[in-house]
């Protein structure tokens, strides 16, 4: 099993002065922690009866599919405002400074359907959060959250709750 933490590049200051931005492009390059960050996400969902997972954008987009693949499972994306050529279902979230929001085809997850969400970092929950109020107004049930890195001194867990979370990186601090 690798050490996934020793994969992801700290860059300090990025994108602006505070933030102790954590590069995953250094993970994804090497295909051993690739494979075992795609083996170690899927694991605990396994046997669950996941018919779905859902990948937000951008970087959710490049998990989603492999955990699919190891699960058994379809893909559902969750985009950007006007990004999907069909009618869409749109939940909108806060940020700091304004609001944003995710889409998804009206028809991407039947009632019933077993959907669990999947992204490369949880932070305040915010996204994540607007994605399962998605998945849960079209009848889906979340079977959970799985996340590659998640930091633990922001509210991203609770804001989940009930839900349950699983993430591989666990940073308690900014740095």
């Amino acid at each position: 099993m690798s050490d996934l933490a020793s994969l992801v590049r700290n860059i300090p200051d990025w994108p602006k002065p505070g933030i102790q931005f954590k590069d995953i492009t250094t993970l994804l390059s090497d295909p051993a922690g690739l494979r075992d960050a795609i083996t170690r996400l899927a694991t605990p969902f396994r046997g669950k009866g996941v018919d779905l997972v859902l990948g937000t954008e951008a970087r959710g987009f490049l998990f989603a599919p492999a955990v699919a693949m190891e699960l058994g499972a379809g893909v559902v994306l969750a985009r950007k405002p006007g990004k999907l050529p069909c009618k869409t279902n749109r939940e909108e979230y806060a940020l700091e400074y304004g609001v944003d929001a995710l889409e998804t085809h009206a028809d991407a997850v039947a009632p019933g359907q077993k959907v669990l969400l999947v992204d490369d970092l949880l932070a305040t929950g915010g996204t994540m959060t607007a994605a399962a109020r998605l998945v849960e107004r079209m009848g889906g049930e979340i079977v959970g959250c799985a996340f590659l890195i998640e930091l633990t001194f922001l509210p991203g867990r609770e804001r989940l709750a009930p839900r349950p979370v699983h993430s591989l990186i666990k940073y308690a601090t900014e740095d």
